[in-house]
């Protein structure tokens, strides 16, 4: 599997680590994260290959996640509930996602992007 990029085109965020990506001659695969999340099968294996913990993958600052109170309800759910309901909707999920099936980024940081994914 090579390099995806999961973004979302109207977030600032999203489009310095995608300038970032080119700046530096990686090559990527990109999917609009509202339009095509990954499945819920594809994040299992993004969430337990990149042993982050599952709650970094939600996208805390976002409208969709206060519109559904998840900072209350996630403690309650099983982690196959949180994973279905990520897959659900990609507005859940912290952005840019960016994953070569091994490792994974979770947002955009500039040190946490040049120690995995330059060459």
């Amino acid at each position: 599997m090579g390099l995806h990029y999961y973004g979302y085109p109207k977030c600032t965020t999203c489009k310095k680590a995608e300038k970032w990506l080119k700046e530096n001659d990686i090559s990527f695969d990109a999917s609009n994260i509202a339009e095509q999340p990954p499945s819920e099968e594809e994040l299992k294996k993004i969430i337990t290959n990149s042993e982050l913990p599952l709650k970094k993958f939600f996208n805390t600052s976002g409208m969709k996640y206060r519109e559904l109170g998840l900072k209350d309800k996630l403690a309650t759910m099983s982690e196959d509930e949180q994973i279905q309901l990520l897959a659900s909707d990609g507005m859940l999920i912290k952005r840019p996602l960016v994953t070569d099936g091994t490792t994974t980024t979770v947002g955009f940081n500039e040190t946490a992007f040049a120690e995995s994914w330059k060459a």
